[in-house]
């Protein structure tokens, strides 16, 4: 009888089924990651680009999540802010 490493390795050595998985992933990593930066949810738009869930995180947040502003747009405000002061005084002088 195989472990349970071989049958992973088995299963998942097939191109095809790496090819779909890859596609998988890609779109729903991509679609949640338009849909953040288009709500300027900075916060999960980080969470999303860097914890990979194989597309869970990122089917719930299109479906659910994103109702939620995590940060009230706090932090994308400070950012703004802090780049538009160096920004601000180049144009004075």
């Amino acid at each position: 009888m195989e472990s349970l490493d071989q049958q992973f390795t088995k299963i998942f050595s097939n191109p095809w089924l790496a090819l779909i998985l890859f596609a998988w992933l890609t779109f729903w990593k991509g679609f949640a990651l338009w849909r953040a930066a288009g709500k300027r949810h900075l916060v999960w738009f980080v969470i999303l680009l860097l914890v990979n869930t194989m597309g869970l995180l990122e089917i719930a947040y299109i479906f659910s999540l994103n109702k939620w502003d995590i940060d009230g747009g706090r932090l994308l405000t400070f950012i703004e802010r802090k780049f538009s002061k160096g920004k601000d005084k180049k144009t004075k002088k």
